[in-house]
């Protein structure tokens, strides 16, 4: 069984990186992990503040892009996963309803839809349904996958 991000108004779209979800990271406030994310690729204050200042999350990140050059992670990169990791943890720490939520997800597998989109880094964080197989690396399914074994035994501790 599958889990499927998609779009936001769908049952998991609370799982993209889109939705309106804003985490504090640092005493300031990012209005989407997507923010949050891009900018954590940067250490120049300026173009932080850019991204933060972003009303909707896909303007964060074409402001990231704009940037690239003055990046100090770079994309798809061990540092880049750990900063995702962070980022969706964050999420789940200050919006604890999606706790219940992504256990409610049992045991299927997480994975981003990229079916739709071109291919580039879509098939790293997602993967796209090949002839009945899902082709990608999965990897933002995979850290929430984590997230929720973690929850999992932190629930079994508790009990």
């Amino acid at each position: 069984m599958y889990v499927l991000i998609r779009k936001v108004k769908e049952q998991h779209g609370w799982l993209g990186n889109i939705s309106p979800f804003p985490v504090e990271f640092e005493g300031k406030l990012y209005r989407t992990t997507e923010a949050l994310f891009q900018a954590l690729r940067f250490s120049d204050e300026e173009v932080i503040e850019a991204i933060r200042e972003e009303k909707s999350p896909m303007a964060a990140k074409f402001v990231a892009k704009r940037y690239k050059k003055q990046m100090v992670v770079e994309p798809l990169s061990d540092d880049d996963v750990k900063n995702m990791g962070v980022c969706l943890k964050l999420k789940l720490e200050q919006h604890p309803e999606l706790r219940d939520r992504l256990l409610a997800t049992g045991d299927a597998v997480i994975v981003e839809d990229c079916s739709k989109r071109k291919r580039g880094s879509g098939l790293f964080w997602g993967a796209a349904l090949e002839e009945g197989v899902w082709e990608g690396t999965k990897m933002l399914g995979k850290l929430w996958m984590e997230l929720r074994d973690e929850a999992r035994c932190s629930q079994r501790m508790a009990a």
